[in-house]
């Protein structure tokens, strides 16, 4: 009995590190892809092709994201960084979406593992939740909880707590103001001199007698290096990735740990006791809504990354799940317990309620739309082949050569981060 508790747990680690080691380098490299463009992009630049939610901006949304990541961790923080940069929530969460759903490694695995008939159900499921995810957060999202949303956003922003305080006290002053001593009351709160005329500068920015003119407002005021220097914007760009870590790092290993028991403990017969058998006779609308709400419940909790988890998805098919609640599946990525905590942590408790409910409509709609379109077509094919759910990712390959890459590179960019960030009084 102890030898056979004992292979358990040893498959269970097994699986863990494969897991892991999967998973390292596109997470690695959708977070530091993060830091840059949040330190890098400038905000006008944003706000001009996402500051209102329109076909256009969903377009370039929806492009933007099918480069920018292949992990739902990363992709969240990238949707975080454009909100933070005023974009508008409905194309952020359609780039949340496209960044998670519409890349091309995913397509590969797609094809290798189910067919070419999933990769375009995939396409086409992608672009309908876009349109749906668009339409839903910008017509139902409540006002004033998009307000807290931001409100929540600003609270958390490095830039906020940056501020100068010219070698002062200020522990019993407001975080936001900052005056050197000088008489502010005439002067807009967010606004410090120092001494200087600042009628140039944005609001929110101090400078302590520096020229700061150039700088946008909600870049993070790391240790005085040359603005226009490589190394200081890595350096600041690095900050955001360790703070974006200390944040969310929690919930990526919950959800890698969660997901690797499962994949480890439960056989593929135990998937198929979860679908409605075709025997019962249900209408085929009804039946087709059930295995969708079924696909996306199953997501929610058997998620660790966008690519890893057409795995399970191909096992969800073999085992009798419909083919809009396998597109539900996939797509559901976004809306895992632990992604549930991050949206917490980046937005509030009540904004994410609002979020993981317009997004569980919006998926639930587009599995139901896609099941319809191709079975209508009669496009689904049954003669698909599935591969073992723990695939080995050891050896000479790509994901080697990546994580070589990306595992001394993300842990030099975390210390330098770290630095950074504790040089600033933000050590997390």
């Amino acid at each position: 009995m102890e030898s056979e508790d004992s292979n358990i747990i040893i498959h269970v680690i097994s699986v863990l590190f494969n897991m892991s080691w999967q998973i390292f380098w596109p997470l690695a490299f959708g977070l530091i892809l993060s830091s840059f463009i949040r330190h890098l992009l400038p905000v006008d630049t944003v706000v001009k092709h996402l500051g209102k939610t329109d076909a256009k901006s969903l377009t370039f949304t929806t492009i933007l994201g099918m480069v920018s990541s292949s992990c739902s961790y990363a992709a969240a923080s990238l949707s975080h960084t454009l909100l933070a940069k005023k974009a508008t929530l409905a194309n952020a969460m359609a780039f949340l979406v496209s960044s998670t759903n519409l890349i091309v490694e995913m397509f590969i695995v797609l094809v290798a593992l189910m067919g070419w008939t999933f990769l375009w159900g995939e396409v086409i499921g992608g672009l309908i939740l876009i349109a749906t995810v668009g339409f839903l957060f910008s017509r139902f999202y409540p006002k004033e909880v998009e307000q807290e949303l931001r409100q929540h956003i600003e609270s958390a922003e490095p830039a906020k707590h940056a501020h100068s305080d010219c070698g002062m006290d200020m522990s019993n002053m407001k975080s936001e103001t900052s005056d050197c001593g000088m008489d502010m009351s005439s002067m807009k709160h967010e606004t410090s001199d120092c001494g200087m005329d600042m009628s140039n500068m944005k609001s929110e920015t101090s400078d302590c007698g520096m020229d700061m003119s150039s700088m946008k407002h909600d870049h993070m005021d790391m240790p005085a290096q040359e603005e226009t220097g490589l190394m200081s914007k890595i350096t600041k760009s690095a900050g955001f990735f360790q703070m974006d870590l200390a944040m969310i790092g929690k919930e990526i290993l919950i959800g890698v740990v969660v997901s690797s028991i499962l994949i480890a403990l439960v056989p593929q017969e135990g998937w198929k006791a979860l679908f409605i058998s075709n025997d019962v006779g249900l209408p085929t609308w009804l039946h087709s809504l059930l295995d969708v709400i079924i696909g996306i419940f199953v997501a929610m909790i058997a998620y660790v990354c966008s690519v890893g988890n057409l795995i399970l998805a191909a096992a969800l098919w073999h085992g009798g799940i419909s083919f809009g609640g396998v597109i539900g599946f996939i797509l559901a990525d976004v809306l895992t317990i632990p992604m549930m905590g991050v949206y917490k942590k980046y937005y509030g408790k009540r904004p994410t309620k609002w979020m993981v409910g317009l997004l569980f409509l919006s998926i639930l709609f587009t599995g139901l739309c896609v099941d319809a379109i191709f079975n209508g077509f009669g496009w689904v094919s049954t003669e698909q082949t599935v591969r073992t759910l723990n695939q080995s990712g050891f050896g000479m390959n790509m994901t080697t050569v990546m994580n070589l890459i990306f595992i001394p590179l993300s842990i030099w960019y975390y210390r330098l981060g770290k630095k950074a960030n504790a040089g600033m009084g933000m050590s997390m």
